[in-house]
């Protein structure tokens, strides 16, 4: 017998782009840290690009999550509460910090945005050890 398409869950769409501001964010702190020991201003400009990137890319992950919530579908495979609000805090302190590296040389990064790099990282940390705590699994096989 056959499970009407109703009963299975759709692939979420946001899952496509979550992954993507948390990538740049880390990458963005490794790229403070560089620049911190060699001061070599292209390690400020990478900083800089990987910000603007991890926002767009945070951007399109919201709105990714928004056609989800509009999907019958994938209404079942929702994020946790924990999850969003960590993932909206994630999106501030990288606005903040991407304002903070506007600025040039050593003070766009050391200390403040070194500092917001690593907040940025922390609340990354927390917001996947809480979400991984969740029972959201996709189930592909069929009954």
């Amino acid at each position: 017998m056959q499970t009407p398409q109703s009963y299975r869950p759709g692939y979420p769409l946001q899952r496509l782009f979550i992954p993507l501001p948390f990538v740049c964010f880390i990458l963005a702190l490794a790229t403070d840290i560089a620049f911190w020991q060699t001061v070599n201003l292209m390690w400020q400009n990478f900083s800089s690009w990987l910000l603007f990137a991890g926002l767009v890319f945070g951007a399109f992950a919201i709105v990714a999550a928004g056609i989800d919530l509009l999907r019958s579908s994938t209404r079942p495979l929702r994020p946790p509460l924990v999850g969003v609000v960590g993932f909206a805090v994630m999106l501030l302190l990288a606005f903040v910090n991407s304002f903070v590296h506007a600025g040039d040389g050593w003070t766009a990064v050391v200390p403040t945005g070194l500092a917001l790099s690593a907040a940025t990282f922390l609340v990354i940390l927390l917001t996947l050890a809480f979400s991984a705590r969740s029972n959201h699994a996709l189930n592909w096989s069929t009954p």
